[in-house]
């Protein structure tokens, strides 16, 4: 009985964690180039004396989904969608370089560059700092030009170059904050194919439906874990019954 409970237990427990990944990833379905985060059951062999004939769950992550999202047009000149492969480089919470799709671009009072989560986007020496300007333009390789404030068009300057990556998606990570770094901690290197779309933005790759009706099903498999519980207690309980008549 004890291993039945345990058994039916840990299915509960890890069915839980599923529904954790699975509801991040609902909440996350319009947010700017998220990556949905996969995950999946494994059964393990219960170890102990005995037959080996139990086995347990353990939900564990299988990494990230990197399938593009669509690419919706805003026309707003400080959005970006990266066209096919690549990531824009952007500097993490912890000083280090990571990567991230999300290209909804700003700029702070004190002209750095930005993306909407407030990580400031990284050029080829740092991150990049605008002085004031009356107009910006994007171009595909990355370069950022703009017309100084008060100046005309014919005064338009290359300030700066975002730093664009596309290592091979099996060496990338995602981690806590949701950007993505490579797994033995270095950086990448640059790749000057990465083409930008200007005035564009890519939206979530989380797939709604999937994702809803991946909890209901989830939701399912922990009432049967449950039900699981209660009969080993009712198990438990009878076999008790049965040992004090006997006594």
């Amino acid at each position: 009985m004890d291993r039945f409970i345990y058994v039916a237990m840990t299915g509960a427990g890890e069915t839980l964690r599923l529904q954790a990944t699975n509801s991040h990833n609902l909440a996350n379905a319009t947010t700017t180039g998220f990556r949905a985060d996969l995950a999946a059951f494994q059964a393990r062999q219960v170890v102990g004396a005995g037959h080996a004939s139990r086995a347990y769950a353990t939900a564990g992550g299988a990494g990230s989904d990197f399938t593009s999202g669509a690419v919706q047009s805003t026309g707003r000149p400080l959005d970006v969608a990266v066209d096919g492969s690549g990531w824009i480089a952007v500097q993490a919470p912890d000083g280090r370089e990571a990567y991230t799709r999300a290209g909804d671009l700003g700029v702070t009072a004190d002209g750095l560059l930005t993306n909407g989560a407030g990580h400031a986007v990284l050029g080829d020496g740092g991150p990049v700092l605008l002085p004031p300007y009356s107009s910006i333009m994007i171009g595909v390789d990355g370069s950022v030009s703009i017309v100084p404030q008060g100046q005309g068009p014919e005064t338009v300057a290359q300030v700066g170059r975002i730093r664009l990556v596309d290592p091979p998606v099996a060496e990338l990570v995602k981690r806590d904050d949701g950007l993505f770094r490579l797994r033995d901690g270095s950086d990448a290197e640059a790749a000057s194919g990465v083409r930008l779309i200007q005035g564009s933005l890519e939206t979530s790759n989380v797939n709604v439906a999937d994702a809803l009706v991946t909890m209901i099903e989830l939701g399912r498999r922990f009432e049967l874990a449950v039900k699981a519980m209660r009969a080993a207690e009712e198990n438990g309980a009878a076999a008790s019954q049965l040992l004090r008549v006997q006594s």
